[in-house]
């Protein structure tokens, strides 16, 4: 069995509760960020050992918020969204989180444009329902656990 088949299991089931949450909700749960954090503390100690383990786990975590950490800041991205990616980082490591992080990028970019192209069809075919200039939320979750996964082929 490959040494990142756990890592891969958690990413899944985190990814895809979140995914979930985000799509039907509009936001996703401290809980599902939490389990993500505590499971990849569990890779990374059972991985790693304690010491490296723990500094794995926490350079991985703190990459994973930083990579999106200034899109929040600047209002483009949701909170959920920046500590799902540290939930990631915790479970993939500071190196495969960047990676994750450029497919997540990616990904994202593709949906919106997506979005966009309904949204104008959308209004080619009926009146808006909601007033002019009114910004609708993306669901970001999919996109970074798209990133997550694809990060796991490289």
């Amino acid at each position: 069995m490959d040494h990142r088949s756990p890592a891969l299991v958690v990413c899944m089931v985190v990814g895809l509760a979140a995914s979930l949450e985000d799509l039907w909700r509009r936001r996703i749960s401290n809980a599902t960020i939490v389990s993500g954090l505590v499971a990849g503390l569990a890779l990374q100690l059972y991985g790693l050992g304690w010491w490296r383990g723990a500094l794995a786990w926490a350079g991985g975590a703190a990459a994973g918020l930083a990579v999106f950490l200034i899109f929040f800041l600047l209002g483009g991205m949701g909170g959920g969204d920046v500590k799902l990616m540290a939930a990631f980082g915790a479970c993939l490591g500071v190196s495969q989180i960047l990676r994750a992080a450029i497919l997540a990028a990616i990904v994202g970019a593709l949906v919106a444009c997506g979005y966009l192209a309904a949204g104008a069809i959308r209004r080619r075919l009926a009146r808006p329902q909601a007033p002019a200039g009114a910004a609708e939320s993306i669901p970001y979750a999919p996109a970074i656990f798209a990133g997550a996964l694809l990060s796991f082929l490289g």
